[in-house]
């Protein structure tokens, strides 16, 4: 009875459903309206669309390939097992980097809302000490496991979405229909580059927006029959988001015109204009509520992700997978820690440009793997199937190499660097698994020149 009560409970549709939630919704969705709206003006919606079914479209393949496996992993799981050992060990890599920037980038943004209406926090030794604090929470919370987990999630979920909604709700009250124009800056209309160009400024911060959905199949193992629902769960978390997120946009334009664009706080902002000082404060604490939930979500599932790495096809050294008796991946928990607090030096648009990178990265060679698998019929779906054979990766794949072309020079030289960085431990890692292998034949080897000598002499003794 005890063995079974210490089994961990695993995770249910409803409980990666706001994972999900909290994955996606975060500062992006508070503080980006102002550089979107400041691009395109009313016409963000329709590039929020755009971009939203985009992100559908890879977040379907993402659905397609999760009913395919059930083990923890995501990207790197399905890179391994359509293009080989490597490409699954970069990829993975590259799925803890964008952990790990996201959990950055979440906790720089939210130092940065307490910085500006807390002086405090603008000292340089307290605003360190906040980056401290806030990583060490979360890795002690995801140090005991899933059942602290489940609590802190579905808390934040429940909290963003209401904020969410009281701030579309309360806001559509006060819109002013004169704040719909104009619908697109004049500096977009003066050709097709320009308009293009703008078009790509606003589509890259959107992207961000939805780039959590990724991280739902990582921890797919502490979830109840993953192959069903995280497909599920995928879909509903991408409509749910798609349809708040245009709502969100639709009402805050509406709030504040033109001035939206100029907001360091936009919704928090947009909000006090329609309804004074009380829906400033609701909404810095719906801000800080929201971003703590993907914060938290990523310091679960990053360490989740390096641990997998370990223990599954030993991509890195097994003590890397360690876990507690909390079922938590203890080594994999300080490993993301410590990479996280260094990256928090950066600032927030840098680390969301790292994001959205890192995502691009692992959304390739995913999707051409729901190609190969499809064309070659290998590991079969269970409980989804992506429609239309090849029409939506292709579509998907092709916007992804658009993508590419928008980030600046530092953040693909970043890129390079993780990418330079992570095939030479892979060199060494696979160079010491062939000296243990030539080891353990050597010794193999020797046990049975002793055995044959052994034998050799056993029948000297009988002749004699």
């Amino acid at each position: 009875m005890n063995k079974k009560n210490s089994v961990p409970k695993k995770l249910s549709f409803i409980s990666i459903y706001f994972l999900g939630i909290n994955a996606v919704i975060g500062s992006g969705t508070f503080l980006l309206p102002s550089t979107i709206y400041h691009y395109m003006n009313l016409a963000a919606i329709g590039v929020l669309l755009c971009t939203a079914v985009t992100v559908s479209m890879i977040a379907l393949c993402y659905a397609d390939l999760s009913s395919r496996f059930t083990g923890s992993g995501a990207a790197w799981l399905y890179s391994y097992n359509a293009f080989g050992r490597f490409s699954g060990y970069e990829l993975g890599i590259f799925t803890w980097f964008l952990g790990c920037t996201t959990l950055s980038a979440e906790v720089v943004a939210m130092l940065t809302i307490l910085r500006s209406f807390l002086p405090i926090f603008k000292n340089p030794i307290v605003y360190g000490a906040g980056v401290v604090i806030l990583i060490l929470l979360f890795s002690i919370i995801n140090f005991f496991g899933r059942s602290w987990v489940k609590a802190v999630n579905n808390i934040s979920a429940a909290a963003k979405i209401i904020t969410l909604i009281v701030f579309i709700a309360v806001g559509a009250f006060f819109i002013k229909l004169q704040h719909y124009t104009p619908i697109i800056p004049k500096a977009a209309l003066t050709g097709v580059g320009p308009f293009f160009k703008h078009f790509g400024a606003a589509f890259t911060p959107i992207f961000y927006l939805f780039t959590g959905f990724s991280f739902i199949p990582i921890a797919a193992k502490q979830m109840k029959n993953p192959e069903k629902n995280v497909p599920r769960g995928l879909i509903a978390v991408m409509t749910s988001v798609t349809i708040l997120d245009c709502l969100m946009l639709l009402v805050a334009i509406g709030l504040s015109g033109d001035k939206l664009g100029g907001y360091t706080d936009p919704l928090a902002s947009a909000l006090k204009t329609g309804v004074g000082q009380w829906g400033f404060a609701l909404m810095i604490v719906g801000m800080l509520i929201s971003i703590f939930g993907v914060a938290f979500s990523a310091s679960f599932n990053t360490p989740s992700l390096i641990a997998s790495l370990a223990t599954e096809h030993s991509m890195l050294p097994k003590w890397i997978g360690k876990k507690n008796k909390h079922d938590a991946p203890w080594v994999g928990i300080i490993l993301t820690a410590i990479l996280s607090l260094a990256l928090c030096t950066q600032d927030y648009l840098f680390l969301v440009n790292c994001t959205v990178l890192a995502s691009f990265v692992q959304y390739v060679p995913s999707i051409l793997a729901v190609i190969k698998f499809k064309h070659t019929n290998e590991y079969p779906t269970h409980g989804f199937s992506l429609p239309g054979k090849y029409t939506i990766p292709v579509i998907a794949l092709l916007i992804s190499c658009y993508m590419v072309t928008n980030f600046n020079v530092k953040t693909l030289l970043l890129g390079a660097v993780v990418a330079v960085i992570a095939a030479g431990c892979y060199f060494f890692i696979d160079r010491d698994k062939d000296e243990d292998r030539r080891h353990e034949a050597y010794l193999s080897d020797l046990r049975n020149g002793v055995e044959d000598l052994d034998t050799h002499f056993d029948d000297l003794s009988n002749r004699f």
